[in-house]
């Protein structure tokens, strides 16, 4: 029912109907909330409560580097009871930062996974990293989550790596709740935390709490469903904020807090009638006198179908470090993300009660061997079983089923679904395969899928195959040679690299064609640096790695055609195959991809097996350019003849295509393309202009200068060729007064003068 439709007069009233009602209800009653659950002792995680699916809650926390990610895990986890001091990240010594590159540099790198209850719900949490350079892990663990916490630092709002997993969140179509942390900094502002939500995720953000002062002097919140106030008292080193004070409202509190709270209440009605149609059609009929004595389990219901609809974020505030509104932040986890049951999965209803699981993240354990981070979607999951790999065609035997807690696993016998666990034994399953409990089961599945598409009529695409979606995995932009110490180590040294690339898919190893080198292609320098250390510290490997470089593109300027013709006898068989193509440049400034056509003759006349053959060729030839041999993009391809003898193999058929497309592709006319970055610096107005300078001389185009606060954040685009070393830079410029966050925005044509500067110093004549 469109309300806006049925009730154009009413709707626009409703604000002045209740702002006359909202004094006139005001419960009197006070008493305090029973966390009487708080043990000495720590619980284990295998007393983990095991409910029914509709209690279960998977979700991630992600945000911008340094919001408070990790610190707000950790007081989920000591507030339920799992841990029995608070770690710190500054100390190294918290649960999900466990490796000891995170130790070291207090940042998060590897995601990690911790399972936990709360009031009889059962919470699988992931924690995310917040740098731009670990995104992919981000992005896997988005791919097999339910809902999202996204926590934002209250005193700089929305930050540059908190669009990017916005828009993670909204590609998987994520349900979020929104936590504005570090209430207790002097220049935190919820009003312009809300606004950046606004404006900058073009969200309808949905405040559920107003906090009790500000800065310093900031001490609890008031819940404006319940209009309960919750205070946390202690300000000693050792308050752990477990015990707080929850009071109803009176009228004798401070009248500026009653009446922010009452206002804050009605714009939160009003919000919530305006985005559902059920709510408000409730409030116009049983509460039309007066809407402020809506019951708040009606309200809170409203918000829960808000959240899942996805058309509001709730936002709570608090301060984890200061150990202040994370409680209430686990209460609204439970009170409006979804549960697994109440998400759509696609394909997994063909799969019914039997097993569907998707792998989303390898790690090596010295003892154990890979261990497979699984999602299970539909059946249960068993130790000592058999599975069947649809991406690999191949059925593994599961040793051990692992429920994971950071680096501490728990061993259990079974687990069902709706759950995140952790396996043992699956030697060939990687990022983004389906695992099926058989190859009759997944047979199976693809008939129900068939069945229904023949009595609808039409071809179901998802019949063919039933894997479910992967991980979409980003295109490096750095790369480095690496060399062993010694010859000797060479073969461990790849046996490192495998490991490494099955655990990291966006980590990329390839051999060099001319110099026979191992070259190391990551997301940037701290993911790079990253792999470095951990093959010394993992597998005790003294590496040397070679000068960063930036991995380039290639395209062609113009259109151009070409005829080849490959003549050869290999022993007794003569292998003849001529080949006329064309390139043409794909107009589309945002094309990256490059496409095969062939003309409606050769497509008809072409056996497959020949015109795979031509596909591969083509693909080979766009692997290499020719101007530097960096892969090709934003090119088509149109196969206008191929003639072939009988008996000529499909290699010489591919071989035969890409020399005749590289013929083609130099007549064209090269052109490299750089990898530009979105920069953004946060920095003091002093030093603004000496920002501005150096980023002119990187070659930098300065796009928007914003304020935030009392600083001045830039927004820039700058090749990425120029932002080598940057950070040490920016900290001398600024006495390490400024951040600053990269992103690939777009790879962008070279002026002539800078490539030809680039294409002497390839050749080594700079």
């Amino acid at each position: 029912m469109n309300l806006s439709v049925t009730f154009p007069i009413l709707r626009g009233s409703i604000r002045h109907l209740m702002t006359r009602s909202s004094q006139t209800c005001r419960c009197r009653a006070t008493w305090n909330r029973n966390y009487s659950f708080y043990r000495d002792e720590v619980k284990s995680p295998r007393a983990v409560v095991n409910p029914d699916i509709s209690k279960i809650r998977n979700i991630g926390i992600m945000a911008h580097i340094d919001a408070g990610k990790t610190t707000t895990t950790e007081r989920m986890l000591y507030y339920s009871g799992y841990t029995r001091a608070l770690g710190d990240v500054d100390d190294g010594d918290t649960v999900t930062d466990y490796m000891a590159q995170e130790r070291e540099r207090g940042i998060t790198i590897q995601s990690a996974a911790v399972t936990f209850d709360w009031k009889e719900h059962r919470i699988n949490l992931i924690d995310t990293p917040g740098h731009v350079d670990f995104t992919l892990e981000v992005e896997r663990a988005l791919r097999v989550l339910d809902g999202a916490v996204a926590v934002f630092d209250a005193s700089a709002g929305v930050e540059a790596q908190t669009m990017t997993v916005w828009r993670q969140a909204e590609k998987h179509k994520i349900p979020c709740v929104c936590f504005l942390n570090k209430m207790d900094k002097p220049a935190a502002s919820l009003s312009y935390s809300l606004e950046s939500i606004k404006t900058k995720l073009k969200a309808n953000p949905v405040l559920l709490q107003m906090p009790i002062g500000s800065g310093k002097s900031f001490s609890g919140l008031v819940d404006l469903i319940t209009r309960q106030k919750m205070t946390w008292q202690g300000s000693s080193l050792t308050y752990d904020g477990r015990a707080f004070e929850t009071a109803i409202l009176q009228p004798s509190d401070d009248p500026d807090v009653l009446e922010a709270v009452s206002e804050a209440r009605t714009t939160l009605i009003e919000q919530v009638a305006d985005l559902d149609d059920g709510f408000a059609e409730l409030l116009l009929g049983q509460y039309s006198e007066n809407f402020d004595a809506v019951p708040a389990g009606k309200l809170q219901e409203a918000v829960r179908r808000v959240t899942l609809a996805r058309k509001g974020v709730p936002v709570l505030c608090g301060s984890s470090l200061k150990n202040k509104g994370v409680q209430p932040l686990l209460d609204a986890i439970t009170a409006y993300l979804p549960a697994p049951n109440e998400r759509n999965h696609g394909l997994v209803r063909w799969y019914k009660d039997d097993l569907c699981a998707l792998a989303f993240k390898v790690v090596h354990d010295k003892q154990r061997g890979p261990l497979v981070f699984v999602r299970i979607y539909s059946g249960s999951m068993k130790a000592q079983s058999a599975v069947h790999n649809i991406n690999r065609n191949g059925t593994e035997r599961m040793s051990r089923l692992l429920l994971p807690f950071a680096d501490q696993h728990i061993e259990i016998p079974s687990l069902s679904a709706g759950n995140i666990a952790l396996t043992v034994g699956l030697k060939q399953t990687v990022t983004g395969d389906t695992i099926v409990s058989s190859k009759a089961s997944a047979a199976a599945a693809v008939r129900r899928a068939e069945k229904e598409a023949e009595s609808k009529s039409s071809s179901h695409r998802e019949s063919s195959s039933l894997a479910l979606a992967g991980v979409e995995v980003p295109e490096p932009v750095f790369f480095c040679s690496i060399e062993p110490p010694t010859l000797a180590k060479q073969a461990d040294l790849e046996h490192a690299l495998n490991c490494l690339q099955r655990e990291d898919p966006s980590l990329k190893v390839r051999t060099d064609p001319d110099s026979g080198q191992t070259i190391l292609c990551g997301m940037g320098e701290l993911h790079i640096e990253i792999i470095h250390d951990r093959i010394k510290r993992e597998y005790n490997i003294e590496t040397h790695l070679g000068p960063l470089q930036v991995a380039y593109r290639e395209t062609i300027l113009q259109s151009a055609s070409a005829t080849d013709m490959l003549d050869r006898t290999l022993g007794d068989k003569r292998h003849v195959v001529t080949v006329e193509l064309a390139v043409h440049a794909q107009m589309e400034e945002s094309s990256t991809s490059c496409d095969v056509t062939f003309e409606e003759e050769v497509k008809t006349h072409l056996p497959a097996d020949v015109k795979e053959a031509v596909e591969n060729g083509v693909q080979s030839a766009y692997l290499q350019g020719p101007v530097l041999g960096f892969p090709v993009q934003g090119v088509k391809t149109v196969i206008q003849h191929v003639s072939l003898e009988s008996g000529t193999s499909a290699a010489m058929v591919s071989a035969c295509v890409s020399r005749c497309m590289l013929k083609a592709l130099k007549l064209a006319g090269g052109q490299v393309l750089e990898p530009v970055m979105a920069l953004e610096v946060t920095v003091g107005e002093e030093y603004l202009s000496t920002v501005l300078a150096d980023l002119a001389q990187r070659r930098g185009t300065v796009c928007d200068i914003q304020s935030r606060q009392e600083n001045k954040v830039l927004l820039a685009t700058v090749p990425l060729a120029e932002m080598m070393g940057y950070s040490t830079a920016l900290r001398t410029l600024t006495s390490g007064n400024a951040t600053f966050s990269l992103e690939l925005s777009s790879y962008e044509p070279m002026n002539t003068q800078d490539q030809n500067i680039l294409l002497n110093k390839m050749a080594g004549l700079a």
